[in-house]
């Protein structure tokens, strides 16, 4: 287990250290279940004081907080988290070199220096970049391309010439590049459209377990650079995402639909296809998209709409019982006075 002081970290974080600067820290882990030796994290006043209760040798901190233990200030310490775990935790590493059990076309080109894991399939013609790690049972179809340092997790899918950029990570049970959903009516039986495009995926992109993308029909699927994508996602043929997407698990995007650069899709949305989404704009859980969405702005619900208006409709609705109740006495009342007699009537003559 790597050991660092806390002056070691506060300079790679470009942090400051309050308290004793050579306490050694061997670990990192939540405040209520951090040890001696482990450093944790306080985001807020109430975090703060759970991890000032714990038995952490030294905290994290992005305020002018006090604490009689060790803190290590930082601008921001939900980022100086994210950057200090791999220190303490950093992924393993695998030896360069082809398991036995794997089977590597002859026309494939492997960099000596990239790991292809045990009963991995590497078709024709594959190049595999400088530092690529293939974990157990992957399998990798012809004309595929992986760029270097990629990381393929236990069995993942690249279907025929697949495009894989540097630093991307797939995870368990990714499908990448299985045919779009096209079909058309002929003669009462659905004809299926072939699908002879491929997938593009571009650097720094993260796939989650079991995320399937779509061959195009014609031409590609697009995956933009930094694009991080949940668990259970669809991504449906000739779909382009632009860069530094969020996707939220078990959101689906249906074909040719395009999305701008940091656009966040949140847990069970759907957004029909033939769709433009513009950049950053923001796709609420389980809403349902439509039309066309402009840039920046959050849409809600199904259809998705702005979001102050959406939760003006959310109100309404939970009005509607007691307004309904209120219609119907009314309607009672009205009635009750049309039947009752007028000054007019002739029967108070």
């Amino acid at each position: 287990m790597p050991a660092f002081t806390a002056a070691e970290l506060a300079e790679r974080l470009q942090g400051r250290v309050v308290g004793d600067p050579t306490v050694t820290l061997t670990g990192f882990a939540p405040a209520d279940s951090a040890g001696p030796g482990d450093l944790t994290w306080a985001e807020t006043p109430q975090h703060l004081s759970r991890a000032e209760a714990g038995a952490a040798a030294a905290i994290l901190v992005a305020t002018d907080a006090t604490s009689r233990k060790t803190l290590i200030r930082v601008p921001n310490a939900r980022l100086a988290f994210a950057r200090v775990l791999p220190w303490f935790y950093p992924e393993p590493d695998f030896a360069p070199g082809i398991h036995p059990t794997a089977v590597v076309a002859a026309s494939a080109r492997v960099d000596p220096t990239a790991h292809i894991g045990p009963l991995c399939v590497v078709g024709e013609r594959v190049q595999v970049g400088p530092r690529v790690v293939l974990m157990a049972g992957d399998h990798v179809g012809d004309d595929c391309t992986l760029g270097e340092e990629t990381r393929l997790f236990p069995g993942v899918t690249l279907y025929a010439g697949t495009r894989v950029g540097r630093r991307v990570r797939l995870h368990a049970g990714v499908v990448v590049g299985s045919d779009g959903f096209g079909y058309v009516l002929d003669g009462g039986v659905h004809r299926k459209v072939p699908q002879v495009g491929h997938v593009v995926i571009e650097d720094d992109v993260e796939l989650g377990a079991n995320v399937t993308v779509d061959r195009g029909a014609l031409g590609a699927t697009v995956i933009g650079r930094g694009t991080k994508v949940d668990n259970l996602v669809q991504i449906a043929h000739n779909v382009v995402i632009g860069q530094h997407c969020l996707l939220v698990s078990q959101s689906g995007i249906a074909g040719s639909t395009r999305l701008g650069d940091y656009v966040t899709v949140a847990g069970q949305a759907g957004i029909v296809g033939h769709l433009r989404i513009g950049d950053r704009a923001v796709i609420a859980a389980q809403s349902g998209v439509t039309h066309h969405i402009p840039p920046g702005g959050v849409w809600l619900g199904s259809p998705a709409r702005p979001a102050p208006q959406m939760k003006r409709l959310f109100v309404l609705m939970e009005r509607l019982p007691e307004m309904a109740r209120r219609l119907a006495q009314l309607e009672k009342e009205l009635a009750a006075l049309k039947a009752a007699p007028g000054p007019a009537d002739p029967a108070v003559r």
